[in-house]
């Protein structure tokens, strides 16, 4: 695909990646086929080559309408195109550089900005924390409309305290903590049964992911040089081996920070370290190296892939093989490759869509009577267990030894 950049962006460090990354687009079509929001909506430009073409129109135009924004914002950046594309066209990183662009050119209203501003200040935050637990505690007086979209609050157990030769850290995330804090506790133990101590960073928080969802660049970059400055003291020492990623979600981002850095002279090669560290749980558990033989001996699971797993790490297959040689019966489940609807802040911005998107994936999950349906992402987890009939759990926690309220 060529493109006549206009003038604005002829000399643009935007206008040439966006350039370039629209240079590889074919035309095909393919994409289409694995789009959620098009299988649902039916609309060219609700897919990945519709909202391209519209890309191309601003890059030449320098203009936009609302009309461009509202098919841009109806994206969950699943990246199921990126999987599927013949062309290795980078549509997420095409849209993340073109979304606050476009804000830029067509200002939002007072009432979404502000709507996008208190998401960015709430997750994460030390008040969202305690709002959450507030919730928690009023579950129970809550219409049950109201009260399956809070997570009941389930004990996360004790932490290994014991100190040993190989050290990995673990991201702990800004909302995981919070909402399901059994996960990251339930990874510790498997770790150190694996021979892995966790080494603590309270410093480390977000990821950045939200704030790049929703076109908060800088604020995005700020949020990764403090990550970058709370695990590098560490990282110096030379004794880390991974920094563990427990929400995959935090790990196709963290994955990117040399991307996002690249023009960031003091952090540029820190950045690209961080990256280079940077594993997913399922990538670090080995079933080989500790004995999880039986452990779901009989049970019944359907797996979720998140698609910042699959499509955006392009890890595929090693969760269900650690289920596997735990024992476990995976059952058949349908279209494993399209999203969920929770898509980070998008079931909050995106209700309707999100919703639709939730119940035919909960459909597809529990079409087998599983007794259990297993995740590797807090959004996913959180999203499918408002609206599902069999319990979602994080899949670490399905193999802890503590084996918390399975």
């Amino acid at each position: 695909m060529h493109v006549e950049l206009a003038p604005q962006f002829s000399e643009s460090e935007f206008g040439q990646e966006a350039s370039s990354i629209l240079g590889k687009c074919v035309h095909c079509g393919f994409c289409t086929a694995t789009c959620p929001t098009y299988q649902i909506l039916g609309d060219e430009l609700d897919g990945p080559r519709g909202r391209i073409y519209l890309i191309k129109e601003f890059l030449e135009t320098g203009d936009c309408t609302d009309t461009t924004r509202t098919h841009l914002d109806r994206c969950l950046t699943c990246r199921a195109c990126e999987t599927t594309c013949p062309s290795g066209v980078n549509y997420g990183r095409l849209l993340e550089i073109s979304r606050p662009r476009i804000d830029q050119t067509v200002p939002r209203d007072r009432r979404d900005r502000f709507k996008r501003w208190l998401l960015r200040r709430l997750i994460g935050s030390r008040w969202f924390s305690m709002t959450f637990r507030i919730g928690q505690s009023l579950r129970a007086l809550m219409p049950s409309v109201v009260a399956r979209h809070i997570p009941e609050s389930r004990p996360a157990g004790d932490r290994p305290t014991a100190r040993a030769k190989k050290k990995v850290l673990m991201l702990e995330g800004c909302v995981q903590p919070a909402m399901a804090p059994v996960i990251n506790a339930a990874a510790s133990r498997v770790l150190m049964q694996m021979g892995y101590e966790v080494v603590s960073t309270p410093t480390a928080g977000c990821c950045g992911a939200i704030d790049l969802h929703l076109g908060a660049e800088a604020e995005a970059k700020d949020a990764i040089r403090r990550n970058i400055d709370a695990w590098w003291p560490q990282v110096q020492t030379g004794d880390i081996e991974a920094i563990v990623m427990t929400a995959s979600g935090c790990g196709v981002t963290v994955r990117d920070y040399h991307q996002l850095l690249k023009d960031d002279a003091m952090y540029r090669e820190k950045a690209r370290r961080v990256s280079e560290l940077t594993r997913d749980l399922c990538e670090v558990i080995d079933p080989d190296r500790i004995d999880l033989s039986g452990t779901l001996e009989g049970v019944r699971v359907a797996f979720h892939s998140p698609c910042t797993l699959q499509h955006g790490q392009k890890i595929i297959g090693k969760v269900e093989s650690i289920l596997s040689a735990c024992g476990a019966d995976l059952v058949v489940t349908k279209e494993k490759h399209l999203c969920c609807g929770a898509g980070g802040a998008y079931s909050l911005l995106q209700p309707e869509l999100s919703e639709k998107l939730r119940r035919r994936k909960v459909e597809n999950l529990t079409c087998d009577l599983p007794d259990f349906i297993a995740t590797a992402n807090i959004g996913c987890l959180t999203h499918l267990n408002s609206d599902s009939p069999t319990p979602v759990r994080h899949w670490i926690e399905l193999i802890d030894p503590l084996k918390l309220e399975n």
